[in-house]
């Protein structure tokens, strides 16, 4: 899909995030078969699911803040923890005044 045609949403996904959501479509939605297909358990995928509904959420509440924006998405794909994130973000607002 050329990049000028991906919607919004889909901008900050990953490749394994678009095989995610072809795999969850193609069992109709059920996360039991999902889990079953990646030999995992199912808290495992509804994590997953989970994380990728932040990763859309993100990117919907796509701010004016690019640096906010990437710091959210390394904290969902734990890049960084919860605490460093909030810390990078409060001093990026300072400095921004």
């Amino acid at each position: 899909m050329p990049i000028e045609t991906v919607p919004e949403w889909m901008v900050n996904l990953e490749d394994e995030d678009i095989v995610f959501i072809k795999k969850f479509l193609q069992a109709s939605g059920s996360l039991k078969e999902v889990a079953k297909q990646y030999g995992v358990t199912y808290p495992t995928v509804r994590l997953r699911l989970d994380r990728l509904i932040q990763k859309i959420q993100i990117s919907e509440n796509n701010s004016n803040e690019p640096y906010i924006n990437l710091i959210k998405r390394m904290v969902i794909n734990e890049k960084i923890g919860l605490d460093a994130a909030k810390i990078l973000i409060s001093e990026y607002k300072k400095l921004k005044g």
